[in-house]
């Protein structure tokens, strides 16, 4: 018997309650990404009624997945270039059902500590792709969140993209993870991901107080915080890397 299944969150409520789990516990640190527009007005509502597009890799021997993914339906042109907007955009195109959905928008994917490095992301990606084919979708597009550039915030992300190991692959390992798995870059989406609170707000996660405007580097944060005191707002504007992936 093959040891993991692709199931998805409609197949019963323990597997939703399970890849919920997954998802919160993998994303807790970045819990701060939640308060972007898109996300507070749409993201869990999208995630249930496409329940059937939630990809959960499940261990047959334990019956308890071990990797999800998130993704859901949506319009698109395969021949207009992808917006800087990112992952706010798929959310947010997904939530409108204007016009009939031909393309799976993955929103991410959650892999817990013990089971990382088995090559299970890429297999979440495949049954992502499987399923757009399987709907006669056009493919599978993703706004993809480096993992090693928030220790690289001062960095472009364009710059960023350049960059090498010493065997000339990709220097981030999640960048490479997708190419690997046959993603190919289309461009950057240098407004994926923006939150927009109260000063107030990014002192109480951050931890640190604000005294001067100005912007601050802050831990996992891929870019610095942009502090305005005379508004007493703080704008975080994620930037993220697309990936397009053929059905």
């Amino acid at each position: 018997m093959y040891r993991y299944a692709v199931q998805t969150r409609a197949d019963s409520p323990g597997l939703r309650k399970a890849a919920i789990a997954i998802e919160q516990s993998a994303w807790n640190a970045l819990g701060f990404l939640n308060f972007t527009r898109s996300h507070f007005q749409y993201y869990e509502e999208l995630l249930d009624e496409h329940a059937d597009c939630q990809v959960c890799l499940v261990d047959q021997t334990t019956g308890y997945p071990v990797a999800v993914g998130t993704c859901v339906p949506f319009s698109h042109n395969p021949g207009d270039p992808l917006p800087a907007e990112g992952w706010d955009w798929v959310v947010e195109s997904a939530s409108r059902h204007d016009r009939p959905a031909n393309m799976l928008g993955g929103l991410g994917i959650s892999v817990p500590q013990v089971h990382r490095s088995k090559g299970l992301a890429r297999q979440v990606i495949q049954a992502m792709r499987t399923l757009a084919a399987r709907r006669g979708y056009d493919g599978v597009v993703i706004p993809v969140r480096p993992t090693s550039k928030s220790l690289h915030p001062q960095v472009s992300m364009e710059e960023y993209l350049e960059w090498r190991d010493d065997r000339g692959r990709a220097y981030d390992p999640w960048l490479r993870s997708h190419l690997a798995a046959g993603g190919k870059i289309v461009g950057t989406c240098e407004r994926s991901m923006v939150v927009e609170e109260p000063v107030a707000f990014w002192e109480t996660w951050t931890g640190h107080r604000y005294r001067e405007s100005g912007e601050y580097p802050f831990n996992g944060a891929l870019v610095p915080l942009k502090v305005d005191l005379e508004t007493q707002i703080g704008r975080y504007e994620e930037p993220n890397v697309w990936f397009s992936y053929a059905a």
